[in-house]
């Protein structure tokens, strides 16, 4: 939670997804050149994915290492992502903006088909390069990569106001956002893979707590700013706004300085051949550890919930509003950073030593408590309550992942893997909203909530028989 940054509604957009460490660093042995080995025994994964998580300062002490923020590499990195990421929150609510004006205060009956439209535009471009990209990722140098998304990314967002001015359509406007979205594809595997290069191993953990909280920060910063931008200024300021946050974070790159490793791959360009080969890599490492399998398992069910709350929700909060406002939007977002702060904050202190499965099942049944709260009222406070529970909800899930894949790649692998993993969550949210917005068409927004809740409960449940039947296997 990407920690796209797109919803209240899409709830898991709205968070970086920068994680936290789960045990030890377990690496995935790379045999020779580019092909994928895993030694380890089923019974020895059972245990590892039920194991309790260790503490990680018999591995290293950080204090062997200057604190992070007088690292000249991870302080650059992390203000400038503060400052995009803000930016990014102030494009979605920018986005609910136009789409509010384009509808007529969302009583145009097309309201949930284009809320629908919205969420795929910005899904298609991973479904379609994210595995690729991962490869293509690995192949270059990070740094670049990373520039050169962000320019052409400032570029894209100044073009939408101005192309929307000329046609007073959508169509544009979406193809505009397609080309945004896939400049995110290649910029967000090489920022997680250039955080492990940048920071010493034992600091990985508390690199990517500050990460998460750079997202949470901007969640509710963005937020509650940005919706009052929107309803007083106009959406098109906020789009302005935002390309200048990309400039700032391009300022931040350029400023590190860094020698990739030795390990990268040539620059040459594979065969088709040897891209589906790499992808089938990325594959093959998150399969080869149970612990990533549950807890990708557990982001999916929450990406789940983002795209029923991304349609259904958006268009329960503003019905019920009697005159639309992004600023209830804006307040409910920053809610739902509050509620992944306090999250964070319990998982890496008192939650730290407890086993991960538990925690994560306790993260989806939130997740669904706070959809049946959005299915079951139309007061703004009690939207406040299950916006809380959302956030609490989407910490444990967007948290545990980014560390664990970190440690367990080669690093000449990462990008893949994390592309596989974009792809994958991504796969899951365009079917989410696809599904939301037939059945909010034809059941309206409250029932739409109300089904994404059992499913999520639903998942929980059966998570946590997985979780029971690996125990009683292992004694």
């Amino acid at each position: 939670m990407h920690d796209a940054a797109q919803a209240l509604a899409a709830f898991s957009f709205s968070l970086a997804p920068v994680g936290m460490a789960q045990g030890e660093s377990r690496r995935v042995a790379a045999g020779k050149g580019s092909s994928y080995s895993c030694s380890r025994r089923i019974t020895d994964a059972q245990a590892e994915w039920v194991a309790p998580h260790p503490r990680e300062d018999h591995v290293a002490s950080p204090l062997l290492h200057p604190p992070l923020f007088r690292q000249r590499n991870f302080s650059a990195l992390w203000w400038g992502q503060l400052v995009s990421l803000v930016g990014e929150r102030l494009t979605y609510l920018a986005l609910i903006g136009l789409l509010a004006q384009h509808t007529h205060a969302f009583k145009d009956t097309r309201s949930s088909l284009l809320l629908s439209l919205l969420a795929n535009v910005m899904l298609v471009p991973v479904l379609l390069f994210a595995p690729f990209a991962g490869a293509w990722v690995d192949r270059r140098n990070l740094q670049r990569v990373m520039v050169g998304a962000d320019l052409l990314r400032a570029g894209i967002v100044l073009a939408v106001p101005l192309l929307y001015r000329v046609t007073h359509a959508m169509p544009p406007v979406f193809v505009l956002l397609f080309m945004l979205f896939t400049c995110g594809v290649f910029f967000l595997p090489a920022k997680s893979a250039l955080t492990p290069e940048i920071v010493a191993a034992p600091q990985l953990l508390a690199a990517n707590t500050w990460l998460s909280g750079a997202g949470i920060a901007a969640t509710a910063v963005g937020s509650l700013g940005g919706g009052w931008l929107v309803d007083h200024w106009g959406w098109s300021l906020a789009l302005y706004l935002n390309a200048a946050t990309y400039l700032v974070s391009v300022a931040a790159v350029l400023s590190i300085r860094h020698t990739p490793p030795e390990h990268r791959a040539p620059a040459h360009a594979p065969l088709v051949s040897g891209y589906l080969r790499q992808v089938r890599e990325g594959l093959a490492a998150i399969r080869a550890n149970p612990r990533v399998g549950l807890a990708l398992t557990t982001l999916a069910a929450v990406w789940l919930a983002g795209g029923f709350l991304h349609v259904a929700g958006n268009l329960q909060i503003q019905r019920a509003a009697g005159t639309p406002s992004v600023s209830r939007l804006g307040v409910l977002m920053a809610v739902l950073g509050v509620g992944s702060a306090l999250s964070a904050w319990w998982l890496n202190s008192r939650g730290r030593n407890l086993q991960r499965p538990p925690v994560l099942v306790g993260g989806l049944a939130l997740a669904g408590a706070g959809l049946l709260v959005f299915a079951a009222t139309d007061m703004f406070a009690m939207f406040v309550v299950g916006a809380f529970l959302m956030g609490l909800a989407a910490a444990p899930a967007l948290m545990v992942t980014e560390t664990l894949l970190q440690e367990a790649t080669e690093p000449g692998l990462r990008g893949r893997v994390f592309g596989t993993r974009d792809f994958l969550m991504r796969s899951v949210l365009l079917l989410s909203v696809s599904a939301a917005g037939w059945v909010t068409r034809q059941l309206g927004p409250a029932p739409a909530l109300l089904l994404a809740g059992a499913l999520v409960i639903g998942v929980s449940a059966l998570t946590f028989a997985r979780f029971r039947v690996a125990v009683r296997t292992l004694r």
